[in-house]
């Protein structure tokens, strides 16, 4: 499973990716403003230090304005990925830059229906928002279920499941579970990942149990 950090704060992406956990980031206007910087300033500094797909949505509802900002958007650099919504101009856009070879992230995916057109529409990514659907009494991750059995079904499907608006570590092992390719989490949730009390405990005791011999390994 790769993980996408979803942040547009780059002192954020920069220490995360010391890690050796990051494979790619994920952006929208919302978070971007709260970066209080020019969008393609964000985007060409994560770009040049994260390899991987960085996202960056464009801002257009019609599809034509969508494929302009998507060709304008992938000059940036070469692993940027095209995010756009999945409305009909959304999967129309993303038809045409697939087309050309750039990537492409379809956004705001909540039934299996639309994954499916997002598939068949070339899209790299399709992003289900699993938290979203928790909020309103839904169970996100069966969309996830759902999506992820279908693809299998269809080996001209090449379209990465990306689950999107994670909440938890429950999250992201149950998207492991059902064989989801990537997830996109913001970096509190991903630290909650290495976090364990009995790893804590087993820990302290070791270090009490080797302050105790006296001995220096260096």
């Amino acid at each position: 499973m790769k993980f996408f950090i979803d942040t547009a704060d780059v002192d954020e992406i920069r220490e995360l990716t010391d890690t050796g956990m990051i494979d790619g980031v994920t952006t929208n206007p919302s978070l971007i403003a709260k970066s209080g910087r020019k969008f393609a300033d964000v985007i060409e500094e994560i770009c040049s230090f994260i390899d991987g797909p960085v996202s960056a949505e464009v801002a257009a509802i019609d599809a034509p304005t969508m494929i302009k900002e998507g060709h304008k958007l992938a000059q940036i650099a070469k692993n940027v990925t095209i995010k756009v919504p999945l409305t009909v101009d959304g999967l129309k856009a993303c038809k045409v830059l697939s087309d050309e070879g750039t990537m492409v992230n379809v956004t705001l995916c909540f039934s299996p229906a639309q994954a499916i057109l997002a598939a068949k529409a070339g899209a790299t990514f399709v992003s289900p928002f699993v938290g979203r659907l928790d909020d309103i009494g839904l169970d996100g991750m069966d969309l996830i279920a759902d999506i992820c059995e279908i693809y299998e079904n269809y080996a001209n499907f090449e379209t990465q499941v990306l689950v999107a608006s994670v909440r938890s570590p429950k999250h992201v092992v149950d998207a492991a579970r059902m064989g989801a390719h990537v997830v996109t989490i913001p970096p509190s949730a991903l630290r909650q990942l290495y976090n364990h009390p009995l790893t804590d405990k087993g820990l302290d005791s070791f270090l009490k149990d080797w302050a105790g011999t006296g001995q220096s390994i260096l």
